[in-house]
């Protein structure tokens, strides 16, 4: 087994899509349990010119954007501005370290992680041994390269990682597109994210933090994969099944008149994220005051039955607080039924909720321990490295 620190560079997204408290710590969770194992970590973030944003609409040098200032200021309170760098797609300049180190560093770099293929810069990375594509958005990434032809990048890569736990397996028709998966859970660094006592009253309320839409659905032999819009839709009873506060927080467009009308007749109500979990702290912040979480997930990766589990989950365990989670096909991977529990339909989300509520504490103490004895960065991260390394 791999012993020695690593010098590894990691790719992903921070500030492209800047005051994503959820994107953000997603990210993170590699980045800072990569350096609590001991490795030298290099974060490189590509952005496209067209994703800078400008306080006055006046396009200026990078440096100068609210993306730029979004990153220097996450890099900065969690140590990283020192080993990190925003860098403009298809030019040197970047904000933090200067192109020419980043030559330097990804020289002598061992392994390189790339979410979703994102960085295609190959005076970086073609000299790095080991290039992992590591896939957080399981179905859509698969059918995208393999039924729509859209290049991912996967021939730029050695290995390949996805939280999609069932991909490869019988019960899953994602396809794997000629490659061997390697699968993981979502890490979550604990010192980062302590359990936090919390007491069951008419204040506290089941959240999840979720944006109606994010992208284009997906179809795969006949299959529709959509989006959480369109799984929300087929649980909109849930509130009226339970006395249980829920209170999610959903960015949702005022567009969306017909289903912002079911939502309310349904008796939903919702906080915006881009008010309550713009930043990092504030995103932990709004975990830590909830109940739970009542996860609902993209549809895609419902009918895919594969095995996803989400980032912010983790995050809910971590805190001790008890996540109750539309069904992937997880079960067989994580202990559900104490402090995890998933469901198909809207009763059975209903009767969840209703049966953590009854034993709380209970409950309460048993998500931490799926948190420390399964998702804990330490052990998820270790494990993930030597598979690669096998």
């Amino acid at each position: 087994m791999l012993q020695r620190p690593l010098n590894i560079v990691f790719s992903g997204m921070i500030a492209a899509d800047p005051y994503q408290g959820g994107a953000t710590w997603a990210v993170l969770q590699y980045l800072l349990g990569l350096k609590i194992l001991g490795h030298h970590v290099t974060f490189i973030e590509p952005i496209k010119s067209d994703k800078l944003l400008w306080h006055d609409q006046k396009p200026s040098e990078m440096a100068n954007s609210i993306n730029a200032r979004y990153f220097r200021s996450i890099t900065s309170q969690f140590g990283l501005e020192n080993q990190s760098a925003l860098l403009k797609t298809g030019t040197t300049e970047t904000v933090g370290i200067p192109y020419s180190q980043l030559q330097s560093t990804t020289k002598q770099a061992d392994l390189f992680f790339n979410i979703s293929g994102m960085l295609n810069d190959p005076v970086l990375t073609s000299d790095i041994p080991i290039r992992i594509f590591l896939d957080l958005d399981p179905a859509f990434i698969q059918i995208w390269h393999d039924v729509y032809g859209i290049d991912m990048g996967f021939d730029r890569h050695t290995h390949f990682a996805t939280i999609g736990m069932n991909i490869g397996s019988p019960n899953c028709h994602i396809p794997t597109c000629g490659r061997c998966w390697i699968k993981t859970l979502q890490p979550v660094v604990l010192e980062f994210w302590p359990a936090i006592p919390q007491q069951l009253n008419h204040n506290t309320a089941f959240t999840t933090i979720a944006n109606w839409r994010g992208y284009g659905s997906v179809e795969h032999r006949g299959i529709f994969h959509g989006q959480k819009a369109h799984s929300f839709r087929e649980l909109l009873c849930i509130p009226k099944l339970t006395k249980a506060k829920i209170l999610p927080a959903l960015a949702i467009h005022e567009d969306e008149k017909k289903d912002l009308q079911s939502l309310h007749e349904h008796g939903w109500k919702w906080v915006d994220p881009a008010i309550v979990a713009n930043t990092p702290d504030e995103y932990r912040q709004f975990i830590q005051q909830s109940a739970g979480e009542i996860g609902i997930a993209k549809s895609g990766y419902v009918v895919s039955n594969s095995g996803w589990f989400s980032d912010r989950s983790a995050c809910y365990l971590a805190s001790g607080r008890p996540v109750i989670a539309q069904d992937t096909g997880l079960s067989s991977h994580l202990p559900a039924g104490h402090g995890f529990l998933t469901f198909n339909n809207a009763t059975e989300a209903a009767t969840a909720i209703n049966a953590v509520c009854a034993e709380y504490e209970h409950h309460c103490q048993a998500a931490r321990k799926i948190a420390e004895n399964h998702l804990d960065s330490q052990i998820v991260l270790t494990r993930l490295i030597a598979n690669v390394y096998q």
